[in-house]
């Protein structure tokens, strides 16, 4: 089967052609940044490899990579907390894509049982004479992690 995908033959067509030539890094992933459609909430980045990407545009559900199991993923498989497609977008040279999605399920995106997997905040200017302290900008969970995943929560389930 050829890919879908153009091949990357000028600065141009990459940069204002109007076909999909998407440049995967040396291990063959491309970063994705999700948000909320209707919010606009960053709830996670992740990567797509090239069969998440195709799983993703053929079923309109997202798919990712798996960096530390090295393996396609589902979103949603086994928490339930599937996310649909509403838009996808590409950056100018192809290489970061946007995924605009609408959240089931419990209504999260992070395994750890908060809405977004940014639910922690790092104020600039003020480093310390130690680790740099953290905020929580989440203080409630949207659900159980223990209870949806059992004992030892893996972000690679979801």
């Amino acid at each position: 089967m050829s890919s879908p995908f153009a091949a990357r033959t000028s600065v141009e067509a990459v940069e204002e052609g109007m076909l999909l030539a998407p440049k995967f890094d040396a291990h063959g992933l491309i970063p994705v940044v999700t948000t909320d459609a209707d919010t606009g909430e960053v709830l996670m980045h992740a990567y797509m490899n090239e069969a998440a990407l195709l799983k993703t545009l053929e079923t309109g559900e997202a798919h990712y990579y798996s960096r530390s199991r090295q393996h396609l993923w589902h979103k949603g498989s086994t928490s339930g907390l599937v996310q649909t497609v509403q838009q996808l977008l590409i950056d100018d040279d192809q290489d970061c894509l946007w995924m605009k999605v609408k959240v089931f399920g419990l209504g999260a995106s992070c395994h750890v049982g908060y809405r977004s997997c940014f639910y922690r905040q790092i104020s600039p200017g003020e480093l310390a004479n130690g680790p740099v302290a953290l905020t929580f900008t989440e203080t409630n969970k949207t659900f159980n992690p223990v209870a949806v995943y059992g004992d030892a929560p893996n972000p690679t389930q979801l």
